[in-house]
């Protein structure tokens, strides 16, 4: 597996498209992120179709349902053999544990605490109190507590979450001078690796670049 800590988001809609990008950074990235928007697209056979090009995958579902539901779902992505499978903290501890015990050790099982398109007003708007990183740490010792492998954070939450165990996958990074997008707390690639992250989710600083393996090569750079 090549050793970059990137995992590249595909969040493009076309499948012949995601796989021609997944081949062209194949060597570039640590790790390919199928979402939402491909899974709802091409569903299972778009998954099978990276992990047969040898790629890790990481499907990233943020599963958040009743227990029952949400274990279900887990059981039949580890049957996809992916590598890395989330779910959101707040669904609960029993929800968390439901899901480790369907996938066991077979995959890591990673919880998603506040998402980095949310801000502390957001996060009031839906009822949590505290700040983010309040929020996140919570949530992060609640998941992990329940199994989890690891969590998924902002690099501003990072500090706070330096108590609790696991992986850190770490979206919301952008290179220095790029546009933030969408996201509300983000950092460069090299401040999310001397927080403390495992792994960066970069999506649209590569994909949209006029060179994406240029991009590529630019962040595993900057971050060696």
């Amino acid at each position: 597996m090549n050793k970059s800590p990137v995992i590249l988001a595909l969040d493009v809609p076309e499948r012949v498209r995601t796989l021609e990008l997944a081949r062209l950074l194949a060597a570039e990235v640590g790790m390919v992120k199928l979402g939402l928007e491909s899974f709802v697209a091409h569903g299972p056979d778009l998954v099978r179709a990276v992990v047969d090009m040898g790629l890790p995958v990481f499907l990233d579902l943020k599963l958040h349902d009743i227990p029952r539901t949400a274990a279900a779902a887990a059981k039949m992505a580890l049957a996809l053999k992916v590598k890395l499978l989330t779910v959101h903290a707040s669904g609960g501890a029993e929800m968390v544990r439901a899901c480790r015990e369907a996938v066991g050790d077979g995959l890591d099982l990673i919880a998603v605490t506040v998402l980095t398109s949310l801000g502390d007003d957001d996060l009031a708007g839906v009822g949590f109190n505290g700040q983010a990183a309040t929020v996140a740490a919570r949530l992060g010792k609640l998941a992990v507590d329940s199994g989890a492998h690891g969590l998924v954070c902002s690099a501003l939450d990072l500090p706070a979450l330096a108590g609790i165990g696991g992986t850190r996958v770490v979206p919301g990074v952008r290179p220095a001078a790029g546009p933030v997008h969408d996201q509300k707390r983000v950092a460069t690639p090299a401040q999310a690796m001397k927080a403390g992250a495992t792994w960066l989710v970069v999506g649209r600083p590569i994909l949209e670049a006029a060179d994406p393996v240029a991009a590529a090569r630019a962040i595993n750079a900057e971050v060696a």
